[in-house]
């Protein structure tokens, strides 16, 4: 589905002209040896592993959109996103900042996969907004790519901690055996974005999950103090 509508896309936009952004994933790096991941590296995935049908659609669609811009002239350009938070997230999506969230504002243990070890880097979603907004509207850059995230890297366990200590919570952690190829450690090196679109996060993470916690409350009618 993801690659099929990433051409469609493309296709669309060369016989109308328009202007064209890909947005890609962290995941393309998959598991990285490289750390922080800068947009040269290459990545290291598992091609058919459980995750690949998610991890190979971006890097596809990475690939097709070069070659637009290569062969058609197609004004088209990538960024990554790296974890991004916020209010509207979908409650029962089973990313790592709704889970924590939702645990901690019922003080139930958050769900930690694996050791908490692995890491993460976690952008708030206005700050992303502005990051593609900035890549799509700046000059020169078509055919380049662009990582968008927070650099700041927590740990897995770390971040609970910061959710459980920023809502209250006082349940602890359990622990779920980790998933199949999950990446070990991930940064953004955004090094590029400073310099080109002259962009970086501006929302801390307290900052960031208060807005986000409150937005899930209500939504799901969580007393306070439950």
């Amino acid at each position: 589905m993801n690659s099929i509508g990433t051409l469609n896309m493309l296709e669309a936009a060369r016989q109308s002209g328009g202007r064209f952004l890909f947005t890609s994933t962290s995941e393309a790096y998959g598991d990285p040896q490289v750390h922080p991941q800068v947009e040269t590296y290459w990545g290291n995935v598992n091609p058919n592993g459980p995750r690949a049908c998610y991890d190979e659609s971006k890097r596809f669609g990475e690939a097709a959109t070069m070659e637009f811009w290569r062969s058609h002239g197609l004004n088209a350009r990538i960024v990554r996103i790296f974890n991004t938070y916020g209010p509207h997230s979908r409650p029962d999506d089973g990313r790592i900042v709704p889970n924590f969230v939702i645990q901690a504002l019922k003080h139930e243990p958050i769900t930690i996969y694996g050791d908490g070890s692995q890491t993460r880097s976690f952008c708030y979603v206005s700050d992303m907004v502005e990051g593609i907004l900035r890549a799509m509207d700046s000059p020169g850059t078509e055919g380049e790519v662009f990582n968008l995230g927070n650099p700041d890297e927590y740990t897995v366990l770390e971040f609970a901690e910061v959710i459980a200590d920023t809502l209250g919570s006082d349940a602890g952690v359990v622990y779920q055996p980790l998933p199949v190829d999950d990446p070990t450690r991930r940064r953004p090196d955004i090094t590029k974005a400073r310099e080109w679109l002259g962009w970086e996060p501006v929302v801390d993470l307290q900052q960031g999950i208060g807005h986000t916690a409150e937005w899930f409350r209500q939504q799901l009618q969580i007393p306070v103090g439950l």
